[in-house]
C-alpha cells in the first residue's frame, strides 16, 4: 500500500504484518485520532455446528479466536488496550465491537485502563443467522463500545451528520444494518468466505462519519480483510491496518487498491452550528459590512443602531445584539444573529448572512 507524507514516521495507508500489540507499541505515541477494533470474540465453540439439513455451518473456529482460558483472554485484552491508549491522541476515541462472549470482559478492561465510555451501540442485524438447534434465542445483534481516551477527551461527534444520515431524526444507539453478504462478501481463491467475521461497510461508514473527520488517522489493529481501510479511503481518512494473517492481508490489499476516494465536496458532512467558527458581531463593524449608526430591525419593526464597538443602542437599552433582542422581547435570552435584519437594496436581510459570508471565507 502507498504511504502519504502528511505525518512523519507513521506508515499511513499501509497494512502492517505482525502481532498487533508489538506493532502498536512500535508506532509513535499519541499519533492516532480513532481506533476501530474488532478483536477475537473467544467464541469457545465446542464441536461442529450443523443446519437442520445436516450441512455444516462455516463457523469461527480459526486459531486466532482460541484462548486457553478467560484469564488468557483478559491478559490479551488488557495488553492490546494499553497499546491502543498509548497510541491515541489526547482527544482520540476508540470503538470496540464484540458479542456476548467477550464484550462484557472488554468493557471492564476499557474502564480499568482509563478509557471513558461514551455509548454502547447495538448493531441489530436485519438478516441474522438462525439458531439451528433451537435451544437459545437467535443471536441477532452485536455490541459496540465507543469510548474516549479519557474523561477529559474532547472527542469528535458529528451529530448533525448522523442526524442527516437518519433522515433528519436524531441517531439512536440501536443500528439496524444487514450482515455482510452478497456481492460485498469477499471470497478467497477457492470461492469460500475470505474471512468468517467480515463486517459490512455500512457499519464502518456510520462509525467513521460520526466520530472522525477527513484527514484523521484511523487505526484498525485487527484489520482482517480491510473493511475499515476501504471505508476510510473512500471517506478521505488515513488508515493504518495491522494483520498477522498473510491470506487476509492479500485480500485486503487487493480490495483497497480498487477503492476510489470521494471528491472533496462529497467528503463534507453536515456540522453542528456550535462547531462552526465563532464570529463576533463587532467583526462585521470592523470590516465595514455594517457601519456605525446603521439601523437594525427586529421582527416587530423596532429599531436599534449599530455602535462602533459592536454593541447596539435602542430607545431605552444598549448592549450586545443578543442582550438588546432579549430586552425587546422580554425574554431571558435571544439569538441576535437570527433576530436582527438590516436593509440591503431596499430589502431586509438577516445579519446572519454576513456572518456566514465570513465563515465561508475562513473555510476557503
Amino acid at each position: 500500500m502507498t504511504k502519504t507524507k502528511s505525518a512523519a514516521a507513521l506508515p499511513l495507508n499501509a497494512i502492517l504484518d505482525g502481532d498487533c500489540i508489538k506493532v502498536m507499541n512500535s508506532l509513535p505515541e499519541a499519533s492516532v485520532d480513532l481506533i476501530f477494533a474488532d478483536p477475537p470474540y473467544n467464541l469457545q465453540l465446542k464441536g461442529e455446528l450443523h443446519r437442520p439439513d445436516n450441512s455444516r455451518v462455516d463457523a469461527v473456529d480459526d486459531a486466532w479466536d482460541q484462548f486457553s482460558s478467560f484469564a488468557a483472554y483478559d491478559k490479551f485484552t488488557r495488553d492490546w488496550l494499553a497499546a491502543a491508549q498509548r497510541l491515541l491522541k489526547p482527544n482520540g476515541a476508540i470503538w470496540v465491537i464484540g458479542s456476548y462472549h467477550n464484550i462484557f470482559r472488554v468493557g471492564a478492561a476499557l474502564q480499568d485502563a482509563g478509557f471513558w465510555i461514551l455509548n454502547d451501540v447495538v448493531w441489530r442485524k436485519s438478516n441474522p443467522m438462525p439458531n439451528f438447534r433451537g435451544k437459545r434465542f437467535t443471536n441477532a445483534h452485536e455490541t459496540m463500545i465507543w469510548a474516549g481516551k479519557s474523561e477529559d477527551s474532547k472527542y469528535t461527534f458529528n451529530y448533525e451528520a448522523l442526524k442527516a444520515l437518519n433522515e433528519g431524526i436524531q441517531m439512536r444507539s440501536d443500528w439496524v444494518l444487514p450482515i455482510c453478504n452478497g456481492h460485498e462478501r469477499l471470497k478467497d481463491d477457492k470461492g469460500d468466505k475470505a474471512h468468517p467475521t467480515q463486517k459490512p461497510e455500512g457499519l464502518l461508514h456510520r462509525v467513521l462519519v460520526g466520530s472522525s473527520n477527513p484527514g484523521d488517522v484511523v487505526l484498525d489493529p485487527f484489520f482482517g480483510t480491510g473493511t475499515t481501510g476501504a471505508v476510510a479511503k473512500m471517506l478521505g481518512r488515513e488508515f493504518i491496518g495491522i494483520e498477522r494473517e498473510a491470506a487476509y492481508r492479500k485480500v485486503a490489499e487487493k480490495r483497497i487498491s480498487k477503492v476510489r476516494k470521494f471528491d472533496r465536496e462529497a467528503l463534507q458532512v453536515s456540522t453542528s452550528k456550535r462547531a462552526e467558527p465563532r464570529v463576533p458581531f463587532g467583526q462585521l463593524v470592523e470590516r465595514g459590512m455594517l457601519r456605525p449608526g446603521e439601523e437594525l430591525y427586529s421582527p416587530r419593526g423596532q429599531i436599534a443602531k449599530v455602535r462602533a464597538d459592536g454593541t447596539l443602542i435602542g430607545t431605552d437599552v444598549k448592549g450586545s445584539i443578543h442582550q438588546v433582542g432579549a430586552h425587546l422581547e422580554g425574554a431571558p435570552s435571544c439569538n441576535g444573529w437570527t433576530y436582527w435584519t438590516f436593509k440591503q437594496d431596499g430589502k431586509k436581510v438577516p445579519i446572519d448572512v454576513l456572518r456566514q459570508q465570513i465563515r465561508s471565507e475562513m473555510a476557503s
